[in-house]
């Protein structure tokens, strides 16, 4: 077994107009930067666990994130329940993307000022997925895109 040494966080993000961006917040996985790191052992939260081995790969690795992310778009209220926060209560966004983040501990001073986390974007994990996507494309496109991340 491999320790990993870096922190890669995949932030999924949803858009009605596809230039404002709005993250959906997970209860337990880094996000916002300014959400304290939550204490939940020994409680294994298992959607935000799966995103940090998402966020080793690709979508290929991770068959069952476009599912995810399409039911987001559909507002499935199953999906909805297993994050801290949904961004779009009214009615779900047009579009869903998820971008990569390497997070990194903020220095102790910064956690006076509330800030947990420093963050650099990587790049763009799953192109846009919309209501009107062809199901199972993304995932295919994302990683004959990226290569080997």
């Amino acid at each position: 077994a491999v320790m990993t040494t870096t922190r890669p966080e995949i932030i999924v993000e949803g858009s009605n107009d596809g230039a404002a961006w709005t993250p959906y917040e997970f209860a337990y996985k880094a996000g916002d930067v300014r959400r304290r790191p939550p204490w939940v052992a020994p409680y294994q939260p298992r959607l935000d666990w799966q995103m940090w081995f998402a966020a080793l790969g690709d979508p290929s690795t991770a068959p069952w994130f476009e599912r995810f992310c399409r039911q987001l778009l559909a507002g499935s209220p199953d999906v909805l329940r297993l994050l801290a926060r949904n961004p779009f209560p009214d009615r779900p966004p047009r579009y869903i993307r998820a971008v990569v983040y390497r997070y990194h501990f903020a220095p102790r001073a910064d956690h006076r000022r509330g800030v947990w986390w420093t963050r650099e974007l990587i790049g763009d994990y799953m192109p846009v997925l919309s209501a009107q996507t062809d199901a199972g494309t993304a995932a295919g496109r994302a990683s004959s895109a990226s290569g080997s991340r």
